[in-house]
């Protein structure tokens, strides 16, 4: 959870305000694809709800991680410009908060402040992810964990004002159940 509490934590409520007013709430079916390893993406994905699988297509489609409530899909790709490298599946029932990448890209070049905030935000839970990503290859895992406990602590530590992000997260939940 805490990765979105990041961004949440970061962003003015005007900022979340403006996601909710062009994003899209989806409900995801079990065995829907929401990403495609290689495949453009037209959107930044925030999960609220349900699990999702990852896989990768070079060891054979095999799953390497799971992703639940509160985790950012698609950054990556909206950051760099590149095709997504892993394949997302929901396991289950999922609720997803879509923003579509043309409004997103329009607002960040329009609204200075807001592109601060959010990149700034993206930039501390990626390092946090990247941090626990090598982490765990000293392990010798070969299953991410996207909400690895040491990740949650680190990415906790990016967050300036806990509660203020639990609470827009649960403010946003509610705006979004209610839609």
């Amino acid at each position: 959870m805490s990765k979105v509490l990041v961004i949440l934590g970061e962003l003015s409520d005007r900022d979340i305000d403006w996601m909710l007013a062009n994003g899209t709430r989806t409900q995801v079916p079990p065995g829907t694809t929401l990403i495609t390893e290689g495949k453009p993406l037209d959107a930044l994905y925030i999960v609220l709800e349900g699990t999702l699988s990852v896989a990768v297509s070079s060891l054979g489609d095999k799953e390497i991680g799971k992703i639940v409530s509160g985790e950012v899909l698609g950054e990556m790709s909206f950051v760099d410009g590149r095709l997504p490298s892993a394949s997302v599946t929901a396991i289950e029932e999922s609720l997803i908060l879509s923003i579509p990448r043309r409004l997103l890209t329009e607002k960040l070049e329009q609204d200075v402040l807001f592109s601060l905030r959010f990149y700034r935000a993206i930039t501390k839970f990626l390092s946090s992810r990247l941090r626990g990503t090598v982490k765990r290859f000293g392990e010798e895992t070969d299953y991410l964990t996207y909400q690895d406990p040491d990740d949650e602590r680190a990415i906790a530590q990016n967050i300036e004002n806990p509660d203020l992000a639990q609470s827009r997260f649960q403010w946003l939940l509610q705006r979004l159940k209610g839609s």
